[in-house]
Parts: C-alpha cells; structure tokens; sequence
C-alpha cells in the first residue's frame, strides 16, 4: 500500500529516477550490507561502498570470492574488485563490474568523515529501538493480560 501521497508508484517513473539519478544519489543507492560481526560491532545494517573497502562476493559466477574494491563505477553502477578479471580476446585482462548489492562488506575503510556517518547511524538506530522498546518476552503479555 501506498502511504506518501506524493510519491508515485509508477513502474516507469521509478525506473526514470533510478536510471537517471545524479552521482549523489547513485552513491547511496549503490550501499551494500554489511557483514554482522560489523554490523554488530558499529551497529549499521549498510552502508554506501567506497574505493579500499574489503568486500566478499555473496552471488553469482564470483560467489565466495573476496577483495579490495579498486573502483565504484557509478555510471555503470558497478564496482570493480581486485583479482576479479577476465582475459578478452587480445590477451588483455579487465575488471569485471558486480552489483553492490551482491557483495557483503568484510572491511570498512574508516577516515574520519565515515567514522562520522557510523555514529549518526548508529546514533539514529539506538534511539529508534529505544522508542520501540525492544522485544517482548512471556511475563510481560502475561501481565497485560492480567
């Protein structure tokens, strides 16, 4: 169901603003998931990949493969790993471009302006589970019920 009124639900209009959307915002549509000692340790789900981030490749023909990321190629919407090539026909090798979302972020690359962005998510992400109050357990529907 749709709940903003001002947001369309067109199939074509959402392919438009995907296939045309400015680096910035490719940047953020390009995140990928974080692995969960990670996740556990700084407390984010995901975060937008970045050039030196260690990543592990989670589907497709590269599946189990891990590297460095050499390069986000926002235009084609692909990033670049290292020892992630293919041999073309004039003996030439060239990185093959995977999709964000089919890697797992292993290693994040951390300067201080990432460091930052981990502490405002994390920040945003305690104080929403705060607000919902965490999980209920059998003694406390128990006195509800009551």
């Amino acid at each position: 169901m749709k709940y903003n009124p001002r947001v369309s639900s067109s199939r074509r209009k959402s392919r438009k603003a995907h296939f045309t959307a400015p680096s910035s915002l490719r940047r953020i549509l390009m995140s990928a998931p974080v692995s969960t000692d990670l996740r556990a340790k700084h407390n984010v789900r995901s975060m937008p990949i970045r050039k030196n981030d260690e990543v592990q490749v989670v589907r497709g023909t590269y599946k189990g493969r891990e590297g460095k990321v050499v390069q986000v190629y926002r235009k084609k919407w692909v990033i670049h790993i290292e020892r992630i090539t293919r041999e073309k026909v004039n003996g030439s090798t060239v990185n093959v471009g995977v999709h964000p979302s089919k890697v797992v972020i292993s290693k994040l690359f951390l300067d201080k302006d990432r460091k930052s962005l981990i502490d405002r998510k994390a920040k945003g992400r305690a104080a929403a589970d705060k607000e919902k109050g965490g999980k209920f357990n059998a003694e406390d529907i128990m006195q509800t019920l009551d």
